[in-house]
């Protein structure tokens, strides 16, 4: 249990990049050098991840953790997963309220992302080869990566992918074409997420003391964390829906924040290793202060908990029944399409210039042919944007 502690301690200390990342990571760690999982057995919590509400990679971690150690491993996979992030989303909230300090975290970013991307490439051609046998299933990761560029919602995609998965293999026939007009939505603009921006600040007074001693409204704790506990049990897909969610709540409805806070909150989340959820505790943490930074985080994440315990006993049923087997394949399929398609959008904010082409081109060398450790990649880039803001680079 220790070993496995520490195991997901580090996960979220070095886990940068957002979910696709953090699978990838998570993937080459323990299907490819520890070899606690077989690629089909992993794809299989990941299909089974998409088909719950919240963070799919916080999810994955609780997935691996039960299934190393049962209940306690659940506990510890996501708890540890989460911490690092927490601790430090707090200590900038604090920075951001106390000081107003200028923080430049996409320049400490830099080298980070490209290497991110090495990453989930080696990633997801290896869960590819495993998946992915015929070309019809090509053909269908495909469209999901078209689905996910025009706007179809994700969690659509995958029931549309498993159905048809199930259809295919049912009655072996060319499905008839079809036109879907109705169930796109909006185009999506996927860079928004992945433009670094600068983090605006409005200075208070304040003190490291005042971090501990803030004594928030009791009823501000309660509105905080039923407010999450809403979202945590609800939200699918991406950080545009969790931004859509707090901004109905915390700038319309509750008139707590402003745009720009709200902004500046999705920002930290960013650039701060582990789940982009930790968003919950910097807004936590500027409506609460510290307590309220942990009722928050807290609530946003417990659904996962308990969602993911009430599914994992089910997952080798689901695979052992014909029919629910089959949806799971497509289920799978569609979510390697959908993690292509956050690596494109990755791929246009990773590779800036000659450099970065040069670290991902590098990095996934290194990750084929020596399968090297992906944490001192990451520390490497990390000390790369480390000098290159000490040397005054823009």
């Amino acid at each position: 249990m220790l070993s496995l502690a520490l195991f997901f301690l580090r996960l979220g200390c070095v886990s940068f990049g957002g979910p696709a990342a953090h699978i990838a990571l998570l993937h080459n760690e323990v299907v490819t050098r520890r070899k606690w999982l077989s690629d089909e057995a992993y794809m299989d919590l990941l299909g089974a991840t998409n088909l719950i509400p919240g963070p799919n990679s916080t999810e994955m971690m609780m997935h691996i953790g039960y299934q190393r150690g049962g209940w306690l491993g659940l506990l510890l996979g996501g708890t540890l997963f989460i911490l690092p992030a927490m601790c430090i989303v707090l200590a900038l909230a604090w920075v951001y309220t106390t000081y107003g300090a200028m923080l430049r975290l996409d320049g400490l970013l830099y080298a980070v992302k490209p290497v991110v991307l090495a990453i989930v490439l080696q990633a997801l051609w290896q869960m590819s080869k495993k998946q992915i046998k015929q070309g019809w299933q090509w053909l269908l990761m495909g469209l999901a990566v078209v689905g996910y560029f025009v706007g179809v919602h994700e969690l659509l995609l995958l029931a549309l992918a498993g159905g048809f998965t199930a259809f295919w293999r049912k009655t072996r026939q060319v499905m008839p074409t079809l036109t879907l007009p109705l169930l796109f939505s909006k185009v999506k603009n996927p860079s928004f997420f992945l433009q670094q921006k600068s983090i605006s600040f409005n200075p208070t007074p304040g003190s490291l003391l005042g971090f501990f001693a803030a004594q928030p409204n009791p009823q501000t704790l309660n509105t905080l964390f039923w407010t999450f506990l809403k979202i945590g049990s609800v939200l699918y897909g991406s950080g545009y829906v969790l931004l859509a969610f707090l901004q109905k709540d915390f700038v319309y409805r509750l008139g707590w924040l402003t745009e720009q806070q709200l902004l500046d909150a999705v920002a930290i989340g960013q650039v701060t290793p582990g789940p982009l959820f930790t968003t919950a505790t910097f807004i936590g943490f500027l409506l609460a202060g510290w307590q309220g930074g942990i009722v928050a985080t807290f609530a946003i994440f417990l659904p996962s908990f308990i969602f993911v315990a009430l599914t994992h006993p089910f997952i080798p049923q689901l695979r052992r029944n014909t029919g629910l087997s089959a949806v799971l394949d497509g289920v799978n399929i569609a979510s390697l399409g959908l993690m292509a398609a956050v690596t494109l959008v990755l791929g246009r904010a990773a590779l800036q210039d000659g450099l970065t082409v040069a670290l991902a081109v590098v990095s996934a060398a290194l990750l084929l042919l020596y399968r090297l450790d992906t944490l001192w990649l990451i520390v490497g880039a990390l000390l790369i944007g480390l000098l290159k803001i000490s040397l005054g680079f823009p």
